[in-house]
C-alpha cells in the first residue's frame, strides 16, 4: 500500500483513534497547561534553527553562480556551516526529528528574521545580508556559550568559530566592493537601503524571549545592540560607505508573519520530502 503524505497519514490515525458509533464518550482528561519557560526555549531553538536554515538555504542558492569559484566555495561552506547547525538546533528542538520541522512546517510556523528569507538579489546585496546577520550571530554566540544551558553552550561554542569567518569574509568583500568600482560602491549602497529595516527585528525582545533573559538563560540581544552597531559603522567607514539612517523598522519574524520570499523558498526546499515522504537514500 503506497504511504500517505503526512497530513493524510494525521487524519487516517485520528479515524482509527475514534470511537465507534454509539460508544459511550468518557471525559477526556484535561492536558496540563503549557509551561510558558518551556514554551518559550522551544521558541528559541526555532529562532536559532531557522535562521541557520533559511540563511543556509539562500546561500545554497548561489552554488554555481558566483563570481568565481573561490567565491562559490566560499559560500557553499558558509551554506554549510549554517545547515549543520540547523540540524543540531532542530533535532534537539523535536527529540531528534528535526527534518519533520524542517519539510513539514508550513509558512506561519517559521521563527526566522526578515533579513535571512530576503532573496539573494545581486553579490553586493548577498555581502551586506551576510555582513549584518553574521556580525549579530557572532555576538550573540560568544555570549551565548557563557549560558548556564547545557545545549545552548555547546552549540555556541562550536558554531561561534564558523559564525567569526562567515563575519569575517563578509566585512572583506564589504571593503572591496565599497572602496572598489563607482558600480560596485553603488551597488552596496542600494543594498544597504534595501537591507537596514531589517537590523531592528534582530533585537526585538518580547515575552518569551524576555523570561528566558530574566533567569539568565539566554543574553539579552539589546546588550550588545551598541557595540553591534559601531562594528557596523567601522566596517562600512573602511568600506567608505555610510550607514543608513534608520527607517521603519519591518518585525513579525518570529512571530511566524513573513515576507511572500520564504513561501517560495520553502516550495523548493521541502517538494521532495513532501511528495515522497518515505524516500531514503
Amino acid at each position: 500500500m503506497p504511504s500517505l503524505p503526512p497530513i493524510e497519514r494525521d487524519v487516517v490515525k485520528r479515524a482509527e483513534k475514534a470511537p465507534a458509533s454509539g460508544a459511550f464518550d468518557e471525559p477526556e482528561a484535561e492536558e496540563p497547561a503549557a509551561n510558558p519557560l518551556e514554551d518559550g526555549y522551544y521558541d528559541y531553538l526555532l529562532r536559532l534553527g531557522d535562521d541557520a536554515l533559511i540563511l543556509g538555504q539562500r546561500l545554497s542558492e548561489w552554488c554555481g553562480h558566483a563570481p568565481s569559484v573561490e567565491v562559490d566555495l566560499s559560500l557553499a561552506n558558509m551554506a554549510l556551516d549554517l545547515i549543520g547547525q540547523a540540524t543540531h538546533i532542530l533535532d534537539h528542538a523535536n527529540n531528534g526529528y528535526g527534518d519533520e520541522l524542517a519539510f513539514e512546517r508550513d509558512v506561519l510556523d517559521f521563527r526566522n528574521c526578515w533579513l535571512v528569507e530576503q532573496p539573494n538579489g545581486d553579490f553586493a546585496r548577498t555581502i551586506v545580508r551576510q555582513l549584518l546577520y553574521s556580525t549579530w550571530q557572532h555576538m550573540l554566540f560568544q555570549q551565548l556559550a557563557e549560558s548556564p544551558d547545557p545545549f545552548l553552550r555547546a552549540i555556541a561554542a562550536k558554531a561561534v568559530k564558523e559564525v567569526a569567518y562567515h563575519r569575517e569574509l563578509a566585512s572583506e568583500w564589504a571593503i572591496r566592493l565599497g572602496d572598489g568600482t563607482e558600480e560596485s560602491a553603488e551597488r552596496m549602497r542600494d543594498a544597504l537601503d534595501w537591507c537596514w529595516r531589517f537590523v531592528p527585528e534582530l533585537f526585538e525582545v518580547d515575552e518569551k524571549l524576555e523570561a528566558l533573559i530574566a533567569l539568565q538563560t539566554v543574553p539579552d540581544p539589546r546588550s550588545f545592540e551598541r557595540e553591534y552597531r559601531a562594528a557596523i559603522a567601522d566596517v562600512l567607514a573602511e568600506a567608505k560607505l555610510e550607514q543608513p539612517d534608520d527607517q521603519r523598522p519591518i518585525l513579525g519574524g518570529r512571530r511566524g508573519h513573513h515576507s511572500e520570499h520564504l513561501g517560495h523558498l520553502l516550495a523548493v526546499m521541502q517538494y521532495l520530502p513532501r511528495t515522497y515522504p518515505d524516500a531514503t537514500w
